[in-house]
């Protein structure tokens, strides 16, 4: 839906210093983007648990992180989510992949759809659901939201068949 490069530029222009990811098929697809960013660091990580603990201390530092996960790996982090939104209260935002989102064909009966919001719902993550590519300010529009607020949030990116 969305490219590397617009991705990469709409991070820059969000204030984003660092994007902390593990990439799958879709979001994988922007890291060289991201890499290529003057005004961007890629930060790789092992586990999407590990995600959210590299973006808080980033965070401590003084940086701007940004979590780039898709949604099996939410799934797989919900201690470090936990412990870095809820506990230690930090405004970390995410940009999560919503795997086949668009395309139940890929994937037939993939349960990411019957779990992902409800999951980010549970956690009390206020996110929005991006599906179309002219949504794409949405992004912004809700980080710039959440920053301003102090809160975590997320943008969720529709994956699949465009």
């Amino acid at each position: 839906m969305f490219s590397g490069d617009e991705m990469a530029a709409l991070f820059t222009s969000m204030g984003i210093t660092h994007v902390v990811s593990i990439p799958d098929s879709t979001i994988g697809a922007w890291h060289p983007a991201i890499e290529a960013s003057p005004d961007l660091r890629l930060v790789r990580v092992c586990r999407e648990g590990e995600a959210w603990a590299v973006a808080a201390g980033l965070y401590l530092g003084g940086a701007t992180p940004l979590v780039l996960i898709q949604c099996t790996g939410l799934f797989e982090s919900g201690d470090s989510l936990r412990n870095v939104l809820h506990d230690w209260k930090l405004p970390i935002f995410a940009v999560i992949g919503y795997r086949s989102y668009l395309n139940q064909d890929t994937l037939p009966g993939d349960t990411c759809l019957v779990f992902t919001e409800p999951v980010l719902d549970a956690w009390r993550i206020d996110y929005r659901l991006i599906t179309t590519p002219a949504q794409r300010e949405e992004i912004r529009t809700h980080y710039v939201a959440c920053r301003d607020a102090g809160t975590p949030g997320a943008a969720l990116i529709a994956e699949g068949k465009a």
